[in-house]
């Protein structure tokens, strides 16, 4: 740089120094704002599993037989299923399907029946009711309704495979709280986020009937996993702090929820040896907020999603290629086993609030 031009800065360093150093402070400010921010967003206690997975249990094995079972009958042989009226049939097989393994379980279920379009839809109740903490509740869903043109096999056949085999695996445990395992209708567009949408008109009920919810667990898109590097993607920022390797699963919550995440993935973790990462972050965030665990936040509830990332890492998301042929059941039957040991660790009294 000539002479004269080093000049001139130093000239313009001199007489604005002070606002130099203010916008430097400022910026200072900022950058700590944003890494303690988002310290406190993805901080979690416990760590991933690095390497290789260890083999099947025979307990999993068993899961993974049944979880393809379950899969394969909503997704494949009931299929495209939902409450408008040329798919109107197959959602109440799947109602009628998933009621019956409640059921063969041993569970007394319950409906919640109301009308959409003049038909009638239900969620679907069965309880596991606690021995000595009995009136604290702890939910555990997945929406059985298909997005329209798509039979949905991960999404999210593939969540209500899992709570179908937590709650087989709980049915002869004693947890001290209760656990609600409930499979919610109308999930997908057009009434995501609406007043028809199943979760929502089931966690009013919860509220007006001051039902003591200290927990909900949202299954969703929970069976495709992949090794490719880049597969992974993500909204801005998370790209910065998460693994580009979608081989994980994810646990996701709002900031009001971040005790029940880390509790959550704290116990996932203490159990279970698969990759697994979690994030409490503002639900604004697209993606944070994309399944039934945001009608429980609008009740005043803690709420968190459990998660492959769906469209950040599945290619078949709402497509006609989402098919149960797209599943990793091995992975999938490891993430089932930890999450019931996950599930049963928050319903009972010795493990950390």
């Amino acid at each position: 740089m000539p002479l004269h031009g080093m000049t001139k800065i130093k000239q313009f360093i001199r007489r604005h120094r002070i606002r130099i150093i203010v916008y430097l402070l400022l910026a200072s400010i900022l950058l700590a704002v944003l890494l303690l921010g988002g310290f406190y967003m993805i901080s979690m206690p416990g760590r991933s599993h690095v390497g290789p997975l260890p083999e099947l249990t025979v307990e999993e094995i068993e899961i993974r037989h049944r979880l393809q079972t379950h899969i394969e009958m909503l997704a494949g042989t009931i299929g495209e299923r939902n409450v408008f009226a040329s798919q109107y049939p197959q959602l109440r097989k799947a109602e009628a399907y998933i009621r019956k393994q409640f059921d063969l379980t041993g569970y007394k279920v319950e409906e919640q029946v109301f009308k959409v379009f003049n038909r009638d839809v239900c969620n679907i109740e069965a309880t596991l009711t606690g021995v000595s903490e009995k009136d604290e509740i702890l939910i555990v869903g997945a929406h059985y309704d298909a997005v329209v043109n798509s039979p949905a096999a991960n999404d999210n056949a593939s969540g209500v495979a899992g709570i179908l085999e937590i709650a087989r695996l709980l049915y002869d445990r004693k947890p001290a709280r209760t656990v609600r395992f409930v499979a919610f209708v109308n999930e997908e567009p057009p009434f995501f986020q609406t007043k028809d949408m199943g979760s929502l008109v089931y966690a009013k009920n919860t509220r007006q009937q001051k039902d003591n919810i200290i927990g909900m667990i949202s299954l969703e898109t929970i069976g495709y996993y992949s090794d490719t590097e880049g597969g992974q993607k993500y909204p801005f920022p998370f790209s910065l702090f998460y693994p580009s390797v979608g081989n994980f699963i994810g646990l996701v919550g709002n900031l009001g929820s971040r005790s029940l995440v880390r509790n959550s993935i704290g116990l996932f973790r203490k159990h279970t040896a698969f990759p697994s990462e979690g994030v409490a972050a503002p639900g604004f965030i697209p993606g944070i907020d994309w399944s039934d665990h945001w009608s429980f936040w609008q009740q005043g509830y803690k709420a968190l999603m459990v998660t492959d990332t769906a469209p950040y890492r599945y290619p078949y998301y709402h497509t006609q290629q989402d098919t149960p042929d797209k599943i990793d059941y091995d992975r999938t039957a490891r993430v089932v086993a930890g999450l019931a040991h996950m599930v049963f660790g928050l319903a009972s009294t010795d493990e950390p609030d």
